[in-house]
């Protein structure tokens, strides 16, 4: 049975309240969620955080779900505005109301050899390191990108979702998502050039 109709005869029976059915969809889709809501926010903790409303919110609305789209683009539609409405809650809390540690926040800081000898012991330390400063440069370029732009470059770059499955987790048209995409590359590009 192909995935859309698979999903489809489980969200009719989570809605009917088929408990079973709605684990089944969230073994599925939890990582991928994550993993795209983890690059969005860049902060583990409130990715599981954001991860489990989205899942919780899907698990209220399965009435409202139409078919429409496939059950992917639904649970990655509500994940995706989940964690813009959380970066646009962080950007709008006063400097001092932090409530997670970062660096220099007196969070223990490890070293980037440290953390190489333990991932990659018998790496080249000197490509391991270039390695790591690269990670951290599109790291940090992909989080100066709006919340759009960043969803946009996560969900095609990362989940390799089309342009017609983007627009419609964005809810808004092809169109938007190619310049949104384009906008979002150019500016990736101009930060990362020392790199490409």
């Amino acid at each position: 049975m192909p995935s859309e109709n698979l999903d489809w005869d489980l969200v009719q029976r989570a809605a009917a309240g088929d408990h079973d059915a709605f684990r089944e969809l969230v073994e599925e889709y939890q990582k991928r969620v994550l993993g795209v809501v983890t690059g969005m926010l860049h902060d583990r903790e409130a990715a599981l955080e954001v991860t489990q409303e989205t899942f919780i919110k899907a698990y209220r609305s399965l009435g409202g779900f139409k078919g429409d789209a496939s059950f992917y683009t639904w649970i990655y539609r509500i994940a995706v505005n989940l964690a813009i409405d959380h970066r646009r809650r962080e950007w709008r809390r006063p400097m001092g109301d932090s409530v997670r540690p970062g660096p220099g926040d007196g969070a223990p800081a490890e070293s980037i050899l440290d953390r190489l000898r333990d991932e990659h012991p018998s790496a080249d330390p000197f490509q391991a390191t270039k390695d790591a400063e690269l990670r951290e440069r599109v790291r940090q370029a992909v989080d100066e990108l709006t919340p759009d732009h960043r969803a946009v470059i996560l969900l095609r770059e990362v989940e390799g979702l089309s342009y017609e499955e983007i627009s419609q987790v964005m809810q808004c048209s092809k169109g938007t998502v190619m310049s949104r995409l384009h906008y979002a590359r150019q500016k990736l590009q101009a930060q990362l050039k020392e790199f490409v």
